[in-house]
Order: C-alpha cells, then sequence, then structure tokens
C-alpha cells in the first residue's frame, strides 16, 4: 500500500453486486480493489494492506466470518465490513465481538454505505493526521484508540451496553458518545443516577405511575423509560439498582414493554439502554447484590475504560487540553506549567482519574498568579510531591531539600536520563550535574 493512500477492498462471490458495490464507493477517492475469492481476498489483504473491507457473509469456501477472523489476526488495524441478507441485533453483536467494524442489512442501502465507510475513512485520517480526540475524549495511547475503535463498531448495533471503570474515567462521555453515533441520536438522551434515587420512589422514576397508585400520586406520570422512547436511558451507578427494580428493568429490555405503576396498561417502548458502574458487577452477582439474569443481559456488549494511571501517555496532552479550557472560561492568559509543577503532575497517582485531573488543572487556573502554573497552585494533595516538610530546628536548609527532592525526582521520571532530567528541570546538563554532586546524587 502506498503511504498516504487509503484503499478498500470488497469481497463478494456475487459478479454484479461486486460491479454494484465498487461503483457506489468510487466518489469515496479511496483506492478500491475487488475479488470474488475469499481466499484470494487474504493474499490482497496482505499484499495492499487495505483499510477496510467489505465482505459478503455467505461465500463458498470461507465464510464472512472466517475471512473476518483471518483479517483480524493478520492486521487488526483493518475494518471489516459485514454483509448479510439476514440481519439480526445479536448476529450483528457477536460479529462485533470477533472484530467487526460494522454489520449492513442485504441489499445494503447505498447511501447507509458511503455514510458509513466515510466515517471509517475519516477516522483512518484523523489517525494519520495525529489527532487525539473521539467525540469529546481526549487520547493518544494505544488503549484509548483501542477504546474508540469500540465505541465506533458497537454504536450502531447496541440495544444494550454496559461501561465499566474507575471513578472519574469519562464513563457519561462515553455513554453520551455512544448515543449521538447511534441510529437513535435524534431522540432523546436520559440520565438517572441510581446512586441518587431513594429506593421508594425508583419504579415511578423509572416506569412511571398513575394517579392515585400510591400516597401523593396525584396525577399520572411519564417514567424516565418511557420519555426515553426513539432514544438512549442512560443508567449511570447501575450497581446501586434496588433487587426488585432489576427484575422490573429485566422485562424492558427483553420485551421493549412498561407498565406504569399503580397500571393495568402495557406499553411498547424502543429504547436503547446503557448502563455504567465503577463496581465489579460479577462480585455483586455472586454476593447476590445483583441479579445474574440482568448482568449477562447488559454484557452482551461491555466497554472498560481504564484509570489515568494506565494510560500515562495522555498526561501531556490532558495538561494542556484542561489549561486551554479553564483559561478561556476564567478568562485569564495561562499558557503551561512551570518544571517542578509538571513533575507534581507527573508523579501523582491520580486515584480520582481524569476528573480529579480536570478539577486541579481547573483550581490551579483560578489561582494562578503568572501565564504558568507552579506548585503553590495545584490542589495541597500534590504539594507533598515537590515540597517536603521541615521542621524549623532541622539544621536543613528547607530550599536544598527542595532542589535535592526535583533532581530526585527528574532523574526518576527520565529513568536516570541526566539530559532528559535537565530538560525537565529547564537547567543545563552541567548544571544538573553540579546539583547532584552537591547533593551526593552522583
Amino acid at each position: 500500500m502506498v503511504p498516504g493512500v487509503i484503499s478498500l477492498l470488497i469481497v463478494d462471490d456475487n459478479a454484479a453486486s461486486l460491479e454494484l458495490l465498487s461503483a457506489a464507493l468510487r466518489p469515496t477517492g479511496a483506492t478500491i480493489f475487488t475479488t470474488q475469492d475469499p481466499e484470494d481476498a487474504l493474499r490482497l489483504v496482505s499484499l495492499h494492506r487495505p483499510r477496510i473491507v467489505l465482505t459478503d457473509l455467505v461465500m463458498p469456501k470461507l465464510s464472512g466470518i472466517d475471512l473476518l477472523e483471518r483479517v483480524v489476526a493478520l492486521d487488526p488495524t483493518i475494518d471489516v465490513i459485514l454483509m448479510t441478507a439476514h440481519y439480526t441485533t445479536e448476529t450483528a453483536v457477536e460479529a462485533i465481538k470477533k472484530g467487526a467494524a460494522d454489520y449492513l442489512n442485504k441489499p445494503v442501502s447505498i447511501a447507509t454505505l458511503r455514510e458509513r465507510v466515510k466515517l471509517l475513512l475519516v477516522e483512518a485520517e484523523r489517525r494519520q493526521s495525529g489527532d487525539t480526540g473521539f467525540q469529546g475524549l481526549i487520547g493518544r495511547s494505544a488503549t484509548m484508540q483501542d477504546l474508540f475503535a469500540r465505541m465506533r463498531r458497537i454504536a450502531p448495533h447496541y440495544r444494550t451496553v454496559l461501561v465499566t471503570g474507575p471513578t472519574g474515567t469519562g464513563k457519561d462521555l462515553v455513554a453520551r458518545a455512544l448515543h449521538e453515533m447511534s441510529p437513535a441520536a435524534q431522540g432523546h438522551f436520559v440520565v438517572l443516577n441510581c446512586s441518587a434515587v431513594v429506593e421508594t420512589l425508583f419504579e415511578s422514576e423509572l416506569f412511571g405511575h398513575v394517579r392515585g397508585a400510591f400516597t401523593g400520586a396525584t396525577a399520572d406520570k411519564v417514567g424516565l423509560v418511557e420519555h426515553a422512547h426513539g432514544g438512549t436511558l442512560f443508567l449511570d451507578e447501575i450497581g446501586d439498582m434496588p433487587l426488585s427494580t432489576q427484575a422490573k428493568l429485566l422485562r424492558v429490555l427483553q420485551n421493549q414493554e412498561v407498565q406504569r405503576v399503580g397500571s393495568l396498561t402495557i406499553r411498547k417502548v424502543s429504547v436503547r439502554v446503557i448502563a455504567a458502574t465503577n463496581i465489579d458487577l460479577r462480585e455483586a452477582v455472586a454476593k447476590g447484590r445483583f441479579r445474574e439474569d440482568l448482568f449477562y443481559r447488559l454484557t452482551m456488549l461491555e466497554i472498560r475504560l481504564p484509570s489515568l494511571a494506565e494510560r500515562p501517555d495522555d498526561l501531556p496532552l490532558l495538561i494542556p487540553h484542561f489549561i486551554s479550557r479553564f483559561a478561556q472560561q476564567y478568562g485569564r492568559k495561562i499558557s503551561g506549567v512551570t518544571p517542578r509543577a509538571r513533575l507534581a503532575l507527573t508523579n501523582y497517582a491520580w486515584p480520582g482519574n481524569v476528573r480529579e485531573l480536570e478539577n486541579a488543572i481547573g483550581h490551579a487556573c483560578i489561582m494562578a498568579q503568572s501565564d504558568l502554573i507552579d506548585v503553590a497552585d495545584l490542589p495541597p494533595q500534590l504539594w507533598s510531591r515537590v515540597e517536603p516538610a521541615v521542621s524549623d530546628d532541622s539544621g536543613v536548609n528547607a530550599l536544598d531539600q527542595q532542589e535535592r527532592l526535583l533532581v530526585e525526582q527528574a532523574l526518576a521520571v527520565a529513568d536516570g536520563n541526566q539530559s532528559q532530567a535537565a530538560k525537565a528541570l529547564n537547567i543545563g546538563r552541567d548544571a544538573l550535574r553540579y546539583k547532584m554532586k552537591k547533593h551526593g546524587l552522583l
């Protein structure tokens, strides 16, 4: 494959279908290869490494699923789109689990096909250009790139998704992005924080009630499930949902039906459900705190978000991103951070993940007294990373002790590379060696 040129391969044992698809995708500007033989397709994939493979599901010699598995094994960065005349959500989900980028129903709508392929090509160009943003999420690490690819694959097909990850990793952002990339994007995005609802009011909130259903029910009320009809219901912290409500939610997911509290009428709904949690639901199931059948229903598709500690390569991107946002929000001219503030941000464990980082930068942008954020501008829990406590009678100069700690930290971050450590401290290498000798570090 020629660098910078995006290509795609179309595989279909029907010559007429092959010609139709080729003509439909020619306006995309991609280089198009075609074959009626799935075994020959593997040769073409190995030779040209196309960005996209569009393949029929039912073919002689190799099925589309077999071809998918072999292509993914050869090069997992290739996006494979399957086409079938027998589309179901279940088979689409299974294909996506095996690595498919998309799963389309035949006869394929030309408009839909062009739109899906265009999205994949835009994503390919975004990666080639080094763009690090995706639907409001920031990341260039391999972990985040895999996350973005999984979200893109899941969004067109999901009925239920479970989003897991530690507190502060952006589960709400992922949920909204999935909704906005789904066919339900024009519908409501309805949010319920399960940890904030009184247990006795859970069913009324979710399913609604009729007048007189209970004391205080003075009028009919539409529940959140009905309100989300045609859109997406986001159930945050679903691990806090009562068991009795879990049983009724399962019926909604299985039958797409809802029954208001106190009513005999069953109402049909069409709603996608995204659930999120920071707890281990498998452990909750084992302890009887979460229904096993609901768990398996939700985990038909699961997205796990990494902690900030698992994606350290993204920290240098996130820091200036948040500085830019808060500087604009507060009307401050802040261009960056001092070397020692950068060390403090780098060395901190970030137990609150991206949300804690966001709050720390927001705090610093308010407190900063110059155009650079310094350690004193950061929240107190980060100070200890660079400023040791020194008693008045210690006999040790506080500035010398702080200088020694900064040098030690810079060397640790640079894995002993003196040139990199000097650069981080904004001093020359000779000055660094002088300070190392001064503090007995040589």
